[in-house]
């Protein structure tokens, strides 16, 4: 399967609206990359692009080497999958997982092994039969997957394909969509709302902010590593918090000034931050680093990396929950705790941070000083 090359490609809407600007990236040959980004940044015009639905208004397209950037999209072998599923509502499932094979002039045996294929991967074989007037959102989600993966493709891409789906049908289509494409072996690139499903499908994840790629990499290093606040904000669940801060050295060591807080920050800052001493930054703390003290332990133990605030409020989440602190006028710190936890709302409770895992970013620009262990 090919790789796709996207070389400074602009896209403008007709009311002069810049969709993309200069974008640059290369999604390997069989590789699943995944998109993420508030509404509005570009996601889908950029699968729009690629396809040739949209035209780059600068820029270069290539696939598998082949510049496509003015090819028609019907001439380009991709296979897009749309956010509503747009299927042919006067065929039946099994109409429309054909159409696209006659069209091209698929041998009749070909096409009646490939949609036996695809049916028995999705699940389809119950309302093959049906029209999608008749089907739920779900089975027409299903269909719409596999009118596109019935062609073999040699990029596949999806635009919020689960986005109408309830939460159980979802779970179930992306555990069946993941297995899919992994057995497709197709270069695929998927555009989501959803970041737990963005890392949990792709190999590389892409995050946009006003059509520029903010960042891209794996899915562990834009976790623990986030470029920006924008990507620190979008990925995890719930993301990183982020408040304002001084870092301050005296005799004692280097401390992280929060409001009337300080905590101790391990050895001494270096890189970008050691120039930020005396003034303000935004620090980062992943909500697993932020936990309730284990009051059989030593006061000792947790001097200079505990602090004691007031849970506005407790978020119950099963295995976990989730303890939500105010520090007045630095922003919301949000603690993981055990479920067996009886803090409720309202009670000062004891936070642990684990400094040495906390990311620190300028305030101004938003982007990355330095990142802990």
């Amino acid at each position: 399967m090919p790789d796709v090359e996207l070389d400074q490609v602009t896209a403008i809407y007709r009311d002069g609206t810049v969709a993309l600007a200069g974008v640059c990236l290369r999604v390997r040959d069989g590789e699943v990359f995944t998109v993420v980004g508030p509404s509005g940044c570009g996601k889908t015009t950029l699968l729009r692009v690629i396809a040739g639905l949209e035209a780059a208004a600068d820029g270069r397209i290539r696939i598998g080497g082949r510049d496509i950037t003015h090819v028609r999209p019907s001439q380009r072998d991709v296979a897009m999958v749309f956010e509503g599923d747009a299927l042919y509502p006067h065929l039946t499932a099994a109409g429309n997982l054909r159409f696209g094979l006659e069209v091209r002039g698929t041998p009749p045996a070909e096409i009646d092994q490939r949609v036996g294929a695809e049916s028995r991967v999705l699940g389809l074989w119950s309302f093959l039969h049906r029209r999608p007037a008749t089907m739920s959102a779900g089975e027409r989600q299903r269909v719409a997957v596999g009118r596109a993966t019935v062609r073999k493709p040699s990029v596949f891409l999806l635009d919020e394909p689960l986005a109408h789906l309830d939460p159980v049908e979802r779970l179930r289509l992306h555990r069946e969509l993941a297995l899919l494409i992994r057995g497709m072996g197709v270069t695929t690139i998927l555009v989501t709302h959803d970041q737990e499903q963005a890392m949990a499908m792709g190999d590389r994840v892409g995050v946009m902010r006003e059509g520029r790629l903010e960042q891209v990499g794996e899915p562990s290093e834009l976790y623990l590593r986030p470029a920006t606040t924008l990507v620190a904000s979008w990925l995890g669940d719930p993301p990183m918090s982020l408040l304002s801060a001084r870092l301050e050295v005296d005799d004692d060591g280097t401390w992280i000034v929060l409001g009337h807080h300080r905590l101790s920050l391990r050895g001494t800052p270096s890189g970008s931050l050691r120039a930020r001493v005396g003034e303000q930054v935004v620090v980062g703390a992943r909500p697993e680093h932020v936990t309730p003290a284990d009051s059989s332990a030593p006061a000792t133990t947790r001097a200079g990396t505990s602090i004691e605030l007031k849970a506005d409020a407790v978020q119950r989440r099963g295995a976990d929950q989730l303890l939500i602190c105010t520090i007045e006028g630095t922003g919301s710190l949000v603690a993981r705790a055990p479920n067996r936890t009886t803090v409720k709302a309202g009670d000062k409770v004891e936070l642990v941070v684990d400094t040495a895992h906390l990311s620190f970013f300028d305030p101004a620009s938003g982007a990355a000083l330095w990142h802990g262990a």
